[in-house]
């Protein structure tokens, strides 16, 4: 076993994934969130998570050590012409004085899981062109990069 396998096997046994069902989870994996999504203050985060919730089916799921989320992520399913069913992960986000300790492959473990449940054919995610070190987990976890992401700011 390599030492990302031994962390991420230590990790596994001393951390719990859960769906974060109420606003209060949502409060507690806020701090989390916050590092990925700085723009946000808690009230919006939730407040916002619900109406993804509602309209698209937006899911958040945690991961605990010693109760305290220490990484977490927002999903939903999709279905388009070009890919069928895919569950997409909006935000994956390891918490920065947690990293390295297998946190994030346990959770992109548990979300492949996830879309296969859902009968998904595919998961799919966007990340920054920064996030080197989340695109190492990603390559790890077997995802590829399949494209470029274009965007524009409309007034």
């Amino acid at each position: 076993m390599d030492d990302a396998n031994a962390l991420e096997g230590a990790a596994q046994g001393a951390a719990s994934v859960q769906l974060a069902e109420s606003d209060s989870a949502l409060r507690a994996c806020f701090p989390v969130f916050h590092e990925l999504r700085p723009h946000l203050t808690e009230d919006i985060f939730v407040e916002q998570v619900g109406r993804q919730a509602d309209r698209h089916g937006y899911t958040v799921v945690t991961v605990s050590a010693d109760e305290t989320v220490v990484a977490a992520a927002g999903f939903r399913p999709l279905e388009s012409l070009s890919w069928g069913r895919v569950l997409y992960v909006d935000d994956l986000v390891t918490a920065s004085a947690a990293r390295r300790r297998g946190y994030g492959g346990l959770l992109m473990d548990w979300l492949v899981a996830e879309a296969k449940r859902r009968q998904c054919g595919q998961l799919h995610l966007d990340s920054g062109p920064q996030r080197h070190d989340a695109h190492r987990l990603y390559l790890n976890k077997g995802l590829v990069i399949v494209g470029y992401h274009f965007a524009a700011v409309l007034d």
